[in-house]
């Protein structure tokens, strides 16, 4: 059997990921992400980060308000991402804060909210294996704004996403960077880039 060049192979799995994931009942989406918000809270290395970047859900993301709003409560800056396509700048958020309609339809602060540089990161994804693999959307947005991020200050990445979007191994290519910690509804992984580091 001929294998498919990777970039198909990764497309193929982002087309059967977001099948799953949409496929998933809105009740359960919901509750799940009240578990990884409570998951990820007992996280020391987040309650160390000031300020944390996030992302608006779209589609059938890991909603991660509830995190959001949970950590603005205990005095944690919170930034969303903002597309300045091809990269990413992340503006300071507040819960009822006016939202504008931005790049790929997603809601994002207007350009008058305070850019910061976060010391961890939200990640949304379709996709994740336990070596910190991640599949997004393809535009390599949240790759690069690590990237950039990391040049600055250590930043840590926490992938959330639902269970049943882990697979074996997600291809990795060179501009890849791979997640510290992915939280589920049903666990904390520590990802192998993270205990290889310690």
């Amino acid at each position: 059997m001929v294998s498919l060049p990777l970039p198909e192979r990764k497309e193929r799995l982002r087309r059967e990921a977001f099948a799953i994931r949409d496929g998933l009942d809105a009740d359960f989406r919901r509750q799940a992400a009240r578990l990884i918000a409570a998951q990820a809270l007992d996280l020391d290395r987040l309650a160390a980060a000031n300020p944390v970047g996030a992302y608006w859900p779209i589609r059938s993301e890991v909603d991660p308000r509830p995190l959001m709003e949970a950590l603005v409560a205990r005095g944690q800056d919170v930034a969303l991402s903002q597309i300045r396509h091809p990269h990413l700048s992340f503006r300071l958020w507040q819960p009822g804060d006016v939202l504008i309609k931005g790049g790929f339809g997603v809601q994002e602060p207007g350009p008058d909210a305070p850019e910061v540089f976060p010391a961890a990161l939200l990640v949304p994804l379709l996709a994740f294996d336990r070596r910190g693999g991640r599949i997004g959307y393809g535009k390599g947005h949240f790759d690069r704004a690590i990237a950039a991020l990391a040049d600055k200050h250590p930043i840590l990445t926490i992938g959330l996403a639902y269970a049943v979007q882990e697979i074996d191994e997600v291809p990795a290519e060179p501009h890849d960077r791979p997640l510290d910690i992915v939280v589920t509804e049903t666990e904390l992984i520590r990802t192998q880039a993270v205990r290889e580091a310690t």
